[in-house]
């Protein structure tokens, strides 16, 4: 199994970018997907999640009303929109997939089986 996080950069102060995960190894459309970052010095911490039919989303506190997760599960991809930027979302911004089936989207990092890589982003004028 393989994610492959894309789509990261610089994005200027209320800025957008879009982040796109691909999965590859087996098909994940009975599985919940998140978005997790990680600052320099802090802990991992949950952005958004989804559920296995997409019906469901959950979003951090700091993301609700910018940030948008959504999937394709023919594309076995994940994506995040990022908008209204602020310099606080500069993090290294991995995703992550459960292994058990019909999940609902949670929010801890522990529920999660598979992780990318990591893209970066930096925000700053």
């Amino acid at each position: 199994v393989q994610l492959v996080e894309s789509g990261g950069g610089l994005g200027q102060p209320g800025g957008s970018l879009g982040l796109s995960c691909v999965a590859s190894g087996r098909t994940f459309s009975l599985n919940a997907m998140a978005w997790f970052r990680q600052a320099p010095g802090k802990e991992r911490e949950a952005v958004a999640a989804i559920s296995w039919s997409g019906a469901k989303r959950n979003y951090a506190d700091f993301a609700k009303g910018r940030f948008t997760i959504a999937r394709d599960n023919d594309k076995n991809t994940v994506y995040l929109q990022m908008n209204s930027l602020e310099p606080g979302d500069t993090a290294v911004y991995y995703c992550a997939v459960e292994d058990r089936s019909y999940g609902l989207g949670s929010m801890r990092r522990v529920a999660y089986d598979y992780w990318g890589q990591g893209t970066q982003v930096t925000v700053s004028s």
